[in-house]
């Protein structure tokens, strides 16, 4: 089994559209109505879209982007216009590898993470 597409809660579609294909520069695919759009986040369909329903009305579950090298994307969305809580920084530590995250929010309130693990120790230095 395989994730496939995941849904985003926005209010204003538009604005959420402008951030997720300008800042955050993922491909977008295609719209359909009734005001739905989507885009291709490495494989995974996003979906934004009002919420049908009020009790549906709510801020998405965290959404972690893994990417490459976490201080060119940091930099590059930051640039974009994205307002980050910090700097990336380690959050995990083990023999092999270090976690670099930095955590960002749309502009509908959703939180969203950029990731990158780095391998540590002697192989790395290669």
């Amino acid at each position: 089994m395989k994730l496939a597409q995941v849904a985003v809660n926005v209010k204003d579609l538009d604005r959420a559209t402008a951030f997720y294909r300008d800042v955050l520069g993922l491909k977008f695919l295609f719209a359909a109505p009734p005001g739905l759009v989507f885009f291709d986040a490495g494989g995974v369909r996003l979906m934004l879209s009002r919420a049908e329903r009020p009790e549906d009305d709510h801020p998405a579950s965290l959404l972690y982007y893994q990417v490459d090298d976490i201080t060119h994307a940091y930099e590059e969305v930051k640039a974009r216009g994205a307002t980050f809580q910090g700097p990336p920084r380690v959050v995990h530590k083990d023999a092999a590898h270090e976690l670099w995250m930095a955590s960002l929010r749309d502009p509908e309130g959703n939180t969203l993470l950029l990731m990158c693990p780095k391998p540590t120790g002697p192989r790395s230095r290669r």
